[in-house]
């Protein structure tokens, strides 16, 4: 693209956000799914929390990785790779015949997912012009949102017609195939970037000669992502803590399934509604903006959730709380993935952003042990307590680190530079 064209959203919005959206409403569709099949090929309570637990601790694992494989084949090819890979793994859940096969495929469904959500991180951070940054990728999060939303409402009618939960794992096969025809048949973002023949080779050949390797990425930017890594992981564990104990919380307050259902689906309706603003923001004042009020509101709801177990009208606390916590996530829409591509280095945003997810995903991989425990040592109260005061831990470390490492505004020049580099 010449570095004097102006920027689209339009241009890009049809190959970017389609294959995402395609993607993360099949995976969207198995996540309640993936239990309830394991149970029913015999797994205990226990085990089929573990199988569950697979997708999140394949993303954990793959996302190294895959920072190593998107800055070797690049962003398209390796998203169509995941698509091939889930479909493997989605193959290997239905031809399951016991809960441990059912386990090593969502494993292998955990780990596509990690390489398809870095592959378009990198394309956004590498291609999308600074003032507009926080804005594309927090639209990009509210697309995963938006199918994780979506699938299993899908999900839902396809079970109720054919009466077996297998077949949501169809839903997600269907996904992937259409997401990798997608990547096919619409024009390739990134030629359109680059433009054609020569030209694109060229900056290929640079990106090649430029590039660092996966650990010497990490070696040199080993001090912010300690830093700034430590903060992004308590983000994570704020947001996965969550989706535990909520529903821990609604079904030891006696609110009941299609009750607690509602409230939730309310609260990430309200979630979904924010992730633009919270973009906007974020590109308009700069990044404290949005992650301050983001951690601030989740760790105040969580504390005060611990304080009104046994309090009278302790039903209208839990909704109110519930609500407090969707606006506060709401606002923090798309900052995990803002704030690494601002801190990317230019030449090897890949494996950098691989480092980055895996802090993300750890913390949100431990936050769901972390409640569990504390809930069976001593209570749910204090899991939630514990939980708030980590988040506000998280808002204390970023609201340290973000200045230091992340401009508060972009500064012009360094934007018409940037752009010039991009293109």
């Amino acid at each position: 693209m010449p570095s004097d064209a102006p920027f689209s959203f339009r241009s890009i919005a049809l190959p970017v956000f389609l294959p995402t959206l395609l993607f993360s409403t099949g995976e969207g569709a198995i996540l309640p799914i993936i239990p309830i099949a394991a149970h029913n090929l015999g797994a205990s309570l226990a085990l089929a929390g573990l199988v569950a637990s697979m997708v999140m601790v394949g993303e954990l694992a793959g996302d190294i990785p895959a920072g190593w494989v998107v800055s070797r084949i690049g962003e398209r090819a390796s998203m169509m790779g995941a698509a091939f890979v889930a479909l493997g793994g989605i193959l290997v859940c239905l031809a399951a015949p016991n809960p441990w096969v059912l386990l090593g495929g969502v494993l292998l469904i955990g780990v596509a997912t990690a390489v398809f959500a870095l592959a378009r991180h990198a394309f956004m951070t590498t291609h999308v012009p600074l003032r507009y940054r926080a804005r594309a990728l927090s639209t990009l999060g509210g697309i995963f949102r938006g199918g994780w939303f979506i699938g299993p409402l899908i999900a839902s009618a396809v079970i109720t017609a054919t009466g077996t939960p297998q077949s949501a794992f169809w839903i997600f096969a269907v996904g992937c195939t259409a997401a990798a025809l997608s990547l096919l048949i619409l024009p390739d973002p990134e030629r359109k970037m680059h433009g054609h023949g020569s030209a694109r080779a060229a900056a290929q050949a640079a990106n090649r000669a430029e590039h660092q390797g996966l650990f010497r990425t990490i070696w040199a930017h080993r001090a912010v992502l300690l830093r700034m890594g430590s903060g992004v992981a308590l983000v994570g564990a704020a947001r996965s803590a969550r989706t535990t104990l909520l529903p821990l919380w609604a079904l030891s307050i006696g609110l009941g399934e299609a009750n607690t259902a509602l409230v939730i689906g309310i609260a990430g309706g309200v979630e979904f509604a924010l992730f633009y603003t919270s973009g906007h923001i974020m590109d308009r004042w700069g990044r404290l903006w949005s992650v301050m009020p983001c951690m601030i509101g989740l760790g105040s709801g969580f504390v005060a959730l611990a304080f009104v177990h046994d309090v009278p009208g302790r039903t209208a606390w839990f909704v109110g709380v519930v609500l407090v916590l969707s606006l506060a996530n709401g606002m923090g829409s798309g900052i995990v993935m803002t704030l690494g591509a601002d801190l990317a280095p230019r030449n090897s945003p890949a494996a950098f952003l691989g480092a980055w997810r895996f802090a993300g995903d750890g913390g949100q991989a431990a936050a769901p042990l972390l409640v569990a425990g504390l809930t069976a040592v001593a209570s749910l109260p204090l899991a939630s307590g514990v939980i708030g005061a980590l988040s506000l831990l998280g808002a204390a470390i970023l609201r340290r680190y973000i200045p230091r490492y992340v401009p508060h505004r972009p500064h012009p020049a360094r934007e018409t530079n940037e752009r010039s580099e991009a293109a």
